[in-house]
């Protein structure tokens, strides 16, 4: 069963979602706000499919138009993580027409940029789905919607790596040339963190990933390796010490990821199901 991800609680997401209506409303809806003098009349509104995908953010969306009116009904049609076809009805609502009016562009916004990242993570994940190997996001996110492009992932099938840089440790080349090799890198963290933080280490060779192991790093990241590298490095890591974790990232694309996968690894990090992914388009319609 595909993870469909877990949404942080709104007092999170809350501040978000009202920066997000503010920015669109500014100062009042001229359009709505004159139409509809009274505020109050109520109607119905459909979502609709216009491409194939996975869809993602409904509850996001369901939110949005609950702050601009407790009273409204979103009830979702499609499953989140759920695939539709064009024409399909996403979702119906039901409430006072103001409301959906000034909120349909925000929620429209997030449900589509959060279906097309959805989309594309599913294609990545159906490429390895039958080996022992996870995929997982990264931190290249858009500023201010880290938490809603991740959970987007985690419902088109992968896995978050670390949310921000309090999650984990991971020493990459620039922290490695700032300290002076790896071993003076882990020497100096590692009684510094807290429990149970990990500790991984990006590693660019054997040589490299000889010292990762001798200085007992939790995971070892082989970063841009070619194949024949990236087989020696996790055979011996495997040979030497089973405990630890494998993860494989850079150049991972629709082409590359299967054959990344079969060298044995646990883990490939792809930034492409976030960066490249298409927005999945979907429309509202008053009933």
């Amino acid at each position: 069963m595909r993870n469909l991800g877990v949404l942080p609680p709104w007092i999170v997401l809350d501040p978000l979602l009202r920066g997000w209506l503010l920015e669109d409303i500014g100062r009042g809806d001229r359009t709505t706000n004159t139409l509809l003098i009274e505020n109050a009349k109520a109607g119905t509104a459909k979502w609709i499919a216009k491409a194939p995908g996975i869809i993602a953010g409904l509850p996001v969306a369901a939110r949005v138009f609950e702050i601009l009116n407790e009273n409204v009904s979103f009830i979702a049609v499609t499953p989140e993580g759920a695939r539709c076809e064009p024409g399909q009805v996403v979702a119906e609502i039901d409430g006072s027409l103001d409301a959906l009016l000034m909120g349909e562009r925000v929620a429209l916004n997030l449900a589509m940029r959060l279906s097309g990242i959805a989309t594309l993570t599913n294609i990545y994940v159906h490429k390895i789905v039958d080996l022992p190997v996870r995929l997982v996001d990264t931190r290249k996110t858009t500023p201010g919607l880290r938490l809603l492009e991740k959970y987007a992932t985690a419902v088109g099938g992968a896995i978050n790596h670390r949310m921000g840089l309090d999650d984990a440790v991971m020493i990459k080349d620039n922290h490695i040339a700032a300290a002076g090799g790896i071993k003076e890198a882990i020497r100096r963290i590692r009684f510094q963190i807290p429990y149970p933080l990990t500790i991984e280490v990006e590693t660019e060779s054997l040589e490299q990933v000889k010292e990762a192991l001798e200085h007992q790093a939790d995971i070892i990241m082989l970063d841009n390796m070619p194949l024949d590298m990236m087989h020696k490095a996790v055979e011996l890591i495997r040979q030497q010490d089973s405990r630890v974790k494998i993860e494989a990232s850079g150049n991972v694309t629709l082409e590359t990821i299967r054959g990344i996968a079969e060298t044995g690894v646990d883990y490939i990090s792809s930034s492409s199901p976030i960066t490249q992914s298409k927005w999945l388009d979907l429309s509202m319609r008053i009933v």
